[in-house]
């Protein structure tokens, strides 16, 4: 384990082999069984071929996968701090892992503090980070009971539910452009990275937004 007063990090084969305290164990085992089963499989609503996250199982494989909580007592979480933590927690590991690999290096923030039967709190707290993350070239995303974030390729299906509500940090990759449109700041965050060297796939996704944004102004 790893971590400080506001988060402690475990690997999965940690999760996996009870080297948690008893308080974690259960909500981090059912997130890494989750994950075994659906992050790394096929979905007939996804829309397109292949696993519902392409980084989980050799992320898993490669030992890059871990599993956080908040350290502190329910009545002292502050979850905000908590999120800063483990942003740098997540860069010492990084600096640890070979350039190559570092895309895979995976940290899932389990909160079962939150509440399950609304997504509000967590959407926020996901937004209200983001700027930052995307920043130093990070995503970090939302997973709740109840999320209604549409999937990229099929609008029916929602991609980001998961049993227990959690924020997942991961290495910004040049095929994250269709999760930033939403923000000029992201999208600028991104094309400083990446511009040089966009797949076509990637470009043909921007053209196609940027087209249906102007089509959408000049009939407003």
């Amino acid at each position: 384990m790893i971590g400080d007063d506001k988060v402690h990090i475990w690997t999965a084969a940690e999760v996996t082999a009870g080297a948690v305290p008893a308080e974690h164990l259960p909500h981090l085992r059912e997130i890494l069984a989750w994950a075994w089963r659906y992050l790394v499989s096929p979905h007939p609503d996804l829309g397109r071929k292949g696993p519902v996250c392409p980084y989980t199982q050799p992320s898993l494989h490669k030992g890059l996968f871990h599993l956080a909580a908040l350290s502190a007592a329910p009545g002292d979480v502050d979850v905000h701090a908590a999120v800063g933590s483990l942003r740098t927690w997540y860069e010492r590991l990084s600096a640890g892992i070979a350039p190559e690999h570092r895309e895979l290096l995976t940290i899932l923030l389990v909160l079962p503090q939150l509440d399950r039967h609304d997504a509000t709190p967590l959407d926020d707290l996901q937004r209200e980070a983001k700027d930052g993350f995307v920043a130093d070239g990070l995503m970090i995303g939302q997973f709740h009971p109840v999320c209604d974030q549409p999937g990229l390729w099929n609008d029916g299906f929602k991609a980001l539910r998961a049993p227990v509500p959690l924020l997942a940090v991961r290495k910004l990759v040049v095929f994250d452009l269709p999760f930033l449109m939403g923000s000029t700041a992201h999208a600028e965050s991104y094309f400083r990275r990446f511009a040089p060297d966009i797949p076509p796939r990637i470009r043909a996704q921007l053209v196609k937004r940027l087209v249906g944004t102007e089509k959408s102004l000049q009939t407003a």
